[in-house]
């Protein structure tokens, strides 16, 4: 039991703290709000469960035997994250128009994409998974404890990002806002893949 609990404290370590998903959701949610935002919060949600499952049952082993092939994911990883994070840092609250709106489309990728979400998925089955766990009881209970903390602490990070948007809304601050967002995601990419 002790080795289930301390999975899901590494778990939430990770869902809650600043990362490319956190960021992105609350700024969106303080241009959009929090109801126009769930679309793309579903599709992140449903993009680590798209990762969880190959990681789990292989995945590692293809990029151990062919690692160009993490490269080039990685390459896009960051792609994709700079360009979420140029939508991001060009967001006004103010702005009335929904050409920086993201969709559920949009949200798919951001975990399989994101260096530091594939880490802890990683680091979740090498280091913190109970000893003795058959594979796909592992991969099951790696996917439903990811799922329960990301509704959670993400859902979180949309509601405290509305609520920092009515704080700033019409002041200077609201650009520095989006700009300080895009910024913090940019530098957590870069020390996801630095590390």
């Amino acid at each position: 039991m002790t080795g289930w609990i301390i999975l899901t404290l590494f778990v939430a370590s990770q869902v809650g703290t600043p990362g490319p998903a956190n960021i992105s959701l609350m700024a969106h949610s303080a241009r959009f709000g929090v109801r126009a935002s769930l679309p793309f919060f579903f599709g992140v949600v449903l993009g680590k469960q798209l990762i969880i499952w190959p990681i789990g049952f292989g995945l590692m082993t293809l990029l151990e035997t062919y690692p160009i092939a993490a490269g080039v994911l990685q390459a896009a990883s960051i792609l994709y994250l700079l360009f979420i994070a140029w939508r991001i840092a060009n967001m006004s609250i103010t702005q009335k128009d929904d050409a920086n709106r993201l969709s559920f489309w949009m949200g798919l990728p951001v975990h399989p994409l994101n260096p530091k979400a594939c880490a802890m998925i990683v680091a979740a089955f090498t280091t913190f998974l109970p000893q003795g766990v058959g594979q796909f009881q592992g991969v099951l209970a790696v996917a439903v404890i990811l799922l329960i903390v990301q509704l959670v602490l993400q859902a979180f990070w949309m509601v405290f990002g509305g609520a920092l948007a009515r704080m700033v809304v019409g002041t200077s601050g609201e650009r520095l806002f989006f700009r300080g967002m895009a910024i913090v995601m940019v530098l957590s990419v870069a020390i996801a893949v630095l590390i």
